[in-house]
């Protein structure tokens, strides 16, 4: 794993400026694959795979890196699910976390998940195990929708297009 320019010019906690990063709802069929946070924000509960976009990155490469990182397994993306702004402060009112997170649906294309990097656990679910789960209601919206989503028999075009615009 290479080190991230944000590790040496910003910090994530009381950070100057809000971080871009990704959320990815990967599905196996009718199952979702989930990390147990190893770190801060969210130690501990149930979430997605994802994390912070790097320098140079586009969208699908952090989503597709952060899910490889995290969980060892290849995917690919499908569409976006939405945009979620994530502003957490601390007991003074100051802004301790602030991210920018844009969920992607995506399909399961290779491996078996292993937990490592921020995860300290993987583990593919159904959709009715998700109210057994230690979730934020934010989170379980974004599963149920990308669900939805992927369910749809004629999907429009991708909202996502994976573009990067340079000079002209």
């Amino acid at each position: 794993m290479r080190e991230c320019w944000y590790s040496k010019t910003m910090k994530r906690e009381y950070p100057e400026a809000p971080i871009a990063g990704v959320g990815v709802v990967v599905l196996k069929g009718n199952k979702v694959l989930l990390v147990r946070r190893g770190k801060e924000p969210g130690r501990g509960r149930w979430g997605l795979p994802g994390g912070a976009v790097e320098l140079g990155e586009t969208v699908a490469q952090a989503a597709a890196r952060e899910v490889d990182e995290e969980c060892g397994v290849g995917i690919e993306i499908r569409d976006v699910i939405e945009v979620i702004d994530r502003i957490i402060s601390d007991d003074d009112g100051q802004i301790r976390y602030h991210y920018i997170l844009i969920d992607l649906l995506a399909e399961h294309r290779r491996g078996d998940p292993i937990a490592s990097s921020d995860a300290s656990e993987v583990r593919w679910v159904l959709e009715k195990e998700l109210d057994q789960l230690e979730l934020s209601q934010a989170t379980r919206r974004v599963i149920r929708k990308g669900l939805h989503m992927a369910a749809e028999p004629q999907r429009h075009l991708p909202i996502y297009l994976q573009q990067t615009w340079g000079a002209d």
